[in-house]
């Protein structure tokens, strides 16, 4: 044991490492499989920002693009062909572990066209077509917890495609996304699906919370709100932990489980720490616990593997004080409803802005390529 790293202590405590992060650099120089045996990352997971950022730096694209171009491709089709590619290829990479877990890791990422967050049957049509491209059975398909996607995810579910469910700010959100896939698996079961090869994370966002809610205690700023600052992304999250407990153990779960089904991970995102001021694996140490996934950015990974201190379970007996903390947080005027339904809109902005930058940069790209040739 004195041998063990920080990060194999984290998955020997129950947390599934997976990587914010996916390019073709990243495959194509080893640098992801360096991760994988060195690390023990056992995921990935990308977003629309990740992909504009991979496809926009360097030159790794510009041969595919080229080619895409002579095609007569379009912009939409271009974008679909890179990104799909680079998943189903990770996901090549990744058989290995999937295989060896029964399908609980080895699992990458792809998420809905960002625009369609607000189009439950846009988005439906989307996750099949995706899923068939990629043609993968360890693809995940990210649909954004919105009130829409809530159906999306549910018929997603009903067709037996594995979901990413994303963006999840607020506990009554997270019982609702809970819901739906159960309901999706009661639905698969009566289309004669195997409940068995259908599996799901919640991806529940963590760092935004508390820059947001810090943001408003240092405009009150008194000493209460001073000491109530990087304690609100950690405490909601335990939160959800508590609620998976307990959606996870009700009659209407064990009929599903009986069947074959398996529960649906919570999965730590967003848990980069954006305040120096704070731990550098905040995110990662306080929230460990028995059946989750913490997908982290590099940087992150790198100072977990560097320095964290993992000390088992730090989720199952802090209820009552994250409650508190929240109860807090009220009472200084900080509401938790208000904090979470702009993160969930300033979340989705994002990304539907990456996606118009991607779309603008790749426009420029193919016309780039056609007066090339």
């Amino acid at each position: 044991m004195t041998n063990a790293t920080p990060t194999s202590l984290l998955s020997d405590a129950g947390v599934s490492i997976w990587l914010d992060d996916l390019s073709r650099e990243r495959l194509s120089s080893g640098s992801l499989q360096k991760l994988i045996d060195e690390k023990n990352v056992v995921g990935v997971t990308t977003n629309p920002s990740i992909f504009q950022a991979a496809i926009t730096s360097g030159t790794d694209y510009d041969a595919k693009i080229a080619e895409l171009a002579a095609q007569g491709a379009s912009v939409e089709e271009t974008i679909f062909e890179i990104t799909t590619t680079d998943v189903a290829d990770a996901c090549d990479l990744f058989s290995p572990i999937f295989a060896a877990t029964k399908g609980i890791d080895g699992r990458v990422s792809i998420e809905v066209d960002p625009r369609l967050a607000w189009d439950t049957e846009g988005t439906i049509a989307e996750a099949k077509e995706l899923f068939k491209k990629v043609n993968k059975e360890n693809v995940l398909i990210k649909i954004p917890a919105t009130l829409e996607g809530l159906d999306a995810i549910t018929a997603t579910l009903a067709a037996g495609i594995s979901v990413n469910v994303t963006l999840i700010f607020s506990l009554a959100r997270y019982r609702a996304v809970i819901n739906a896939f159960q309901a999706g698996l009661k639905l698969a079961k009566e289309n004669g699906h195997d409940l068995s090869t259908i599996h799901s994370v919640a991806s529940f966002f963590v760092s935004r919370v508390d820059t947001e809610i810090d943001k408003r205690l240092d405009a009150i700023g008194t000493e209460d709100a001073k000491a109530l600052k990087g304690l609100a992304g950690v405490a909601n999250a335990r939160l959800a932990y508590q609620v998976y407990e307990e959606l996870f153990s009700t009659e209407r779960w064990a009929v599903l489980a009986e069947a074959g089904a398996l529960p649906q991970r919570p999965l730590w995102a967003s848990t980069g720490v954006k305040d120096p001021a704070y731990p550098d694996t905040l995110y990662v140490t306080g929230l460990a616990a028995a059946n989750v996934v913490n997908t982290m950015p590099e940087k992150t990974l790198d100072a977990t593997f560097d320095h964290g201190v993992v000390t088992g379970d730090t989720i199952s007996r802090t209820y009552a004080e994250s409650m508190l903390t929240l109860h807090r947080l009220e009472r200084l005027g900080v509401s938790y409803n208000d904090v979470v339904a702009l993160l969930e809109a300033e979340g989705l902005e994002k990304f539907v802005a990456s996606w118009h930058e991607l779309l603008a940069d790749i426009e420029t790209a193919l016309a780039t390529a056609r007066k090339a040739s």
